[in-house]
């Protein structure tokens, strides 16, 4: 019994060779075949890719978008010797393009948000409305931009806190960019008895003279108002956004001990109460 289980087990080794063997005479020169192609297709797959890169290099456009497109390039080329290599093989890609035809359709319906952020990530890295380093307002949400991604844009804050918009958020917005300084606009009264004029210019030249102050000699000041407490002045003047508040509070600062130390005087509201006997 032994002996008859030994000889099955070498009959079927032998079949299983046999078969092996068959199948490598028959479609060896195939398979090489493929092979062949395949290992073409990688090389022509890098070989496109980096003159994709090359080519975006050149042309000085965004290294994420050159990195998406080529990577793309790459992907694509590989697909399609993958399709030529099988068809070598003798197997037949219809169905299998048919089913990720299918699937692909499927995973765009599922996922069209997405394709949609990357769709618009693409339109703002060809079209350039803002770079790094711009600040942006969009919907009333505003930042420094950080960097920016395919599928989103990330902001950050003078509190260091970051701020992810979706791309398909900013493309069709109204869209504020103040590149790397944001508006401070501010407004305060001085007497009707006080100088216009001098306080006008005093506060001019605080503003021409602060380092914090970017491009000081183009602030405006002047006469913004009046109203019942006295001449109402209004002050525009661009800051860093990176130190926005800071350099805020500190400019503001000095224009009050610069008022104050031309003896201008800036009132107070004064409510004034009138009781009547009977």
């Amino acid at each position: 019994m032994e002996q008859q289980g030994l000889d099955q087990e070498i009959a079927q080794i032998q079949n299983a060779y046999n078969v092996i063997t068959e199948f490598l005479v028959q479609y060896s020169f195939s398979i090489l075949g493929a092979v062949i192609i395949f290992l073409i297709g990688l090389w022509i797959a890098s070989k496109a890719a980096n003159l994709v890169t090359r080519i975006f290099e050149k042309h000085e456009i965004d290294i994420t978008l050159s990195n998406f497109t080529s990577n793309f390039v790459r992907i694509l080329i590989i697909v399609m010797v993958g399709v030529i290599a099988l068809g070598k093989l003798g197997i037949s890609v219809t169905p299998m393009v048919a089913a990720i035809g299918a699937a692909s359709l499927g995973a765009g319906l599922a996922l069209q948000g997405m394709l949609a952020n990357y769709a618009a990530g693409i339109t703002i890295i060809v079209t350039r409305p803002f770079v790094v380093g711009n600040t942006i307002e969009i919907k009333g949400v505003g930042g420094l931009v950080k960097d920016i991604h395919l599928g989103m844009t990330v902001l950050t804050n003078e509190e260091g806190e970051e701020i992810n918009i979706p791309n398909k958020h900013i493309v069709g917005e109204i869209l504020h960019n103040s590149f790397a300084n944001k508006l401070v606009e501010t407004k305060f009264n001085i007497s009707y008895q006080s100088n216009t004029d001098d306080a006008v210019a005093i506060l001019a030249k605080v503003l021409a003279d602060s380092p914090r102050v970017f491009e000081g000699d183009k602030a405006q000041v002047g006469i913004n108002d009046f109203n019942s407490i006295g001449i109402e002045i209004g002050i525009r003047y661009w800051v860093a956004t990176e130190s926005y508040f800071q350099d805020k509070y500190q400019t503001n600062a000095e224009l009050y001990k610069a008022l104050k130390n031309a003896n201008i005087e800036i009132p107070c509201p004064v409510k004034q109460i009138h009781i009547q006997e009977h």
